[in-house]
């Protein structure tokens, strides 16, 4: 391995072993809803990411969800959701999740939200107040963790070096697409993609603390001509440009540092809050474990796998790892169980050819997954985020 290749990866891990990563999640759940299919008798594997997604499948009234995860700052993160529902109004829940601030929020964590944590996410806030005070610089939690502090440096690009806060602000209100691209073309686009912006979203430092590992950057890189930033690039002309912009959460909030009432996650919405509170919230769980770990664990089928990007960078460094994950996949898997998954690059060569044992006999995992290849391109090209390379519904023909 190549001396720069270790650093990126050390760096990468770096990051991701020390800090709250995600603030929000960053896959589409609207499109999630109709690959899972989800039914009363489901049970979900989620990785937690933010836990906005894993509140939102809870919405469709599957048996459970399992939000896993081996960043426990992650699994933090939905546990402070899942207190405040059940501890908050929801003004004061949309303060905190919505706007990302609340005034006296030790305040209220302190008599309200500790009492109903666990111990290790208690500990975790304990020593974070300061992520919703709206206090400082970053005066939005959303402005917090790596990807909020990317954010961050965004907002301060925008604000002072192109000046693009009100042409963005315009965008984001437009009310067609029409508008939208006579903005974005008018005068946006050029004026923030210049050329120390489009050098630094090439540098591994900053795709870490989007989450990006040099793994993936690599399966862009082989398939995309222009590379990783052309590829950016690319995917935020299509955001900004091809689809609509009224309901895009995902980069209202890193644009902004806030939702607002009429463009948020759907558990940000006063009648989804109170059916979580009314009993929904109560089928999630969190669990701070690798997938293979957790189901190894747990006697529980599991009938809906929601495996995000992070096949990614077990592809490259961890690939006994990734075939020991498949191999509880389909040692716990429900009979019809499904399972999705995202990758930065434009195909995924690495998943079917993975053996796995069966009712003693060995097969590639490939031969055990029926992919519903039509469906997926329906619904990647709707994706709000509109920063995968690809989209994965597959089937698992196991009787």
């Amino acid at each position: 391995m190549l001396l720069t290749e270790r650093l990126s990866n050390a760096r990468f891990r770096l990051v991701h072993g020390n800090n709250l990563v995600y603030n929000t999640c960053w896959e589409d759940p609207r499109l999630d809803r109709v690959a899972l299919d989800l039914r009363p008798d489901d049970t979900v594997l989620v990785i937690t990411s933010a836990g906005c997604n894993a509140l939102d499948y809870a919405l469709a009234g599957p048996r459970h969800v399992h939000a896993v995860d081996m960043n426990p700052r992650q699994n933090a993160l939905l546990d402070l959701k899942l207190a405040g529902i059940r501890e908050l109004e929801f003004a004061e829940f949309f303060d905190l999740f919505g706007r990302g601030r609340v005034a006296g929020f030790d305040g209220m964590y302190r008599n309200r939200l500790r009492p109903a944590l666990p111990d290790a996410s208690r500990a975790f806030w304990d020593k974070h107040l300061d992520f919703f005070d709206g206090r400082g610089a970053r005066d939005s939690f959303y402005f917090r963790g790596t990807t909020g502090l990317l954010a961050y440096l965004v907002k301060l690009y925008v604000d002072r070096v192109p000046r693009l806060r009100e042409s963005l602000d315009s965008l984001l209100a437009a009310e067609s697409l029409a508008a939208q691209q006579t903005l974005y073309f008018g005068g946006v686009r050029e004026r923030f993609w210049r050329g120390f912006v489009r050098w630094l979203i090439g540098q591994d430092a900053v795709l870490s603390l989007l989450g990006v590992p040099r793994p993936q950057r690599e399966q862009v890189e082989r398939h995309y001509g222009g590379g990783i930033a052309d590829f950016v690039i690319d995917c935020l002309d299509a955001v900004f440009a091809h689809l609509p912009l009224h309901d895009n959460y995902f980069w209202r909030v890193y644009l902004r540092g806030e939702y607002s009432p009429g463009c948020c996650p759907e558990y940000l919405k006063e009648s989804n809050f109170n059916r979580l509170r009314d009993g929904l919230a109560e089928r999630v769980s969190t669990h701070t474990a690798t997938v293979e770990g957790f189901l190894r664990s747990t006697p529980i089928p599991i009938s809906r796998f929601v495996l995000l990007d992070h096949m990614d960078w077990l592809s490259t460094h961890a690939r006994p790892a990734l075939a020991a994950e498949w191999q509880a996949i389909v040692d716990n898997a429900a009979p019809g169980a499904r399972a999705i998954w995202r990758s930065g690059g434009m195909t995924v060569g690495f998943v079917d050819p993975i053996e796995v044992s069966l009712a003693g006999t060995r097969h590639r995992i490939g031969e055990l997954l029926q992919y519903q290849h039509h469906l997926a391109r329906e619904l990647h090209a709707k994706d709000r985020v509109h920063t995968y390379g690809s989209f994965y519904i597959a089937d698992l023909a196991i009787a």
